[in-house]
């Protein structure tokens, strides 16, 4: 069974940068598609960046140039780096996983909280 666990949320000042991980179980990352999403209270769901299996990358405008997707396959793990946060960053970050031929996450991780203070 696939799972996904993700770490490397915190407070911190806006400007300021985290990395986020997200360790995967159960499978290898480098037969899947990984993602990156966030949700703040009261928001939709909102996916920030994706990464398949050939390794090209997509973003969001809300993020684009300041927050990078990355994998170690090795580690099995995929990386949210991020960059010049902003008080509207704060919010539950989660890492999915989809079929790299498929539109659909369908495992998802518990998410880990980021707070960026003002």
């Amino acid at each position: 069974q696939v799972q996904l666990v993700e770490s490397g949320g915190g407070l911190v000042q806006t400007g300021g940068s985290l990395r986020l991980s997200c360790v995967v179980s159960g499978g290898r990352i480098r037969d899947y598609a990984m993602g990156w999403f966030r949700q703040a209270p009261g928001k939709e769901r909102e996916v920030l960046v994706d990464i398949k299996r050939s390794g090209y990358t997509t973003d969001s405008d809300s993020v684009k140039g300041r927050f990078t997707i990355s994998r170690d396959n090795a580690k099995n793990t995929v990386f949210l780096q991020m960059n010049s946060l902003k008080p509207e960053d704060t919010a539950v970050y989660y890492c999915a996983l989809r079929n790299d031929y498929s539109a659909n996450y369908h495992i998802w991780g518990r998410g880990t909280q980021v707070t960026v203070s003002s």
